[in-house]
């Protein structure tokens, strides 16, 4: 931490352990109303924080604003968390290297939602908060007292979503290795239990997302790659309305199906052409590809999860050409 700034409204707060909505009201108008403007003030919001009990409903909304304004929007490089100003956020928020406090997992999400780029560990280290809660049934998320060790649950599954949508800023369109080991982790830490349905269809989408861009194709944005439509619950396994319009033309319909309506044609035009040379190449699963999902999905010595088969079949589909290492497995869907 820096040089801590503390005002003598704050550290009065500090002193009584309790912030009510009258105080909340007193911080915006009189302490913060230019906002939070140096690293010394916002630790010190970080210290009245965990130095009250009891708090208004009012606090953690202020909490979250006004230091995700500090860090995204204040401090320099303006919009980007820097490697420097992430370090400092997750010292800020971590306890023996995990977030204890709902209000401090929901900063370091709007964080991530709010800059326009920010490093790879961020999304990783946010994806840990929840992926030890699901394990554990410990951490942040246990407060509302619904966590059950070992299964995964809708609200968790909200949140892995916002996760990977909100580190899909500038540059970083398709999710990474590191992503996808935190989401298979989940995946085989939970398959026993009976999880929410929309588990299965976050996670076909997204390991395919990585897995299919990982070549180099200039892919659509997470936000569509991910969009929230079911794909499975059918028997063989059906990859759905989104997941069809990808299967008839490699990674050229993958393009076609992540298009919204108020997509402008000639924008896309030029964009696809840019991209078609690498969207050949990305269509093939290469060696080192096929290997690490070979060995995500058991290296095809236990039966496959339906999630599995939905993802491998969406791959059979989608790319003409894939590493002979993956054949016995593929051979195995429809």
């Amino acid at each position: 931490m820096g040089e801590l700034i503390m005002s003598a409204p704050v550290a009065g707060l500090t002193s009584k352990s309790k912030i009510t909505a009258e105080d909340v009201t007193m911080l915006r108008r009189e302490v913060f109303a230019d906002g939070v403007v140096s690293r010394g003030e916002a630790e010190a919001l970080f210290a009245l924080d965990q130095a009250a009990r009891d708090k208004c409903a009012e606090w953690a909304p202020f909490f979250v604003e006004a230091v995700t304004d500090y860090i995204v929007h204040r401090e320099k490089p303006v919009g980007y968390i820097s490697q420097e100003k992430a370090e400092w956020l997750v010292r800020a928020i971590s306890r023996d290297g995990m977030v204890d406090s709902r209000t401090e997992l929901e900063l370091l999400v709007h964080v991530l939602e709010q800059a326009k780029s920010s490093p790879g560990q961020l999304s990783v280290y946010a994806l840990e908060q929840v992926a030890h809660a699901v394990v554990e049934g410990k951490g942040p998320l246990m407060l509302g007292g619904e966590l059950v060790p070992g299964l995964i649950a809708k609200a968790e599954v909200d949140l892995l979503r916002r996760i990977l949508h909100a580190f899909g800023g500038d540059g970083n369109i398709a999710v990474t290795r590191a992503e996808a080991e935190v989401l298979f982790r989940i995946d085989d830490r939970t398959a026993a239990a009976d999880n929410d349905p929309s588990w299965d269809d976050l996670f076909v989408k997204a390991i395919a997302n990585h897995v299919m861009c990982s070549a180099g194709y200039e892919a659509p944005t997470r936000e569509l790659a991910l969009r929230q439509e079911t794909i499975l619950g059918h028997a063989e396994p059906e990859i759905g309305v989104f997941f069809s319009r990808m299967v008839s033309g490699g990674l050229a319909g993958i393009r076609e199906a992540y298009r919204s309506p108020g997509d402008v044609e000639a924008e896309w035009e030029a964009r696809n052409r840019a991209a078609e040379a690498l969207a050949r190449r990305a269509e093939t699963i290469d060696g080192g590809e096929a290997k690490w999902l070979l060995e995500r999905v058991g290296g095809g010595q236990r039966p496959l999860r339906d999630n599995e088969r939905a993802l491998l079949a969406l791959i059979k589909h989608a790319s003409p050409e894939v590493h002979p290492a993956l054949k016995h497995l593929l051979d195995k869907v429809a």
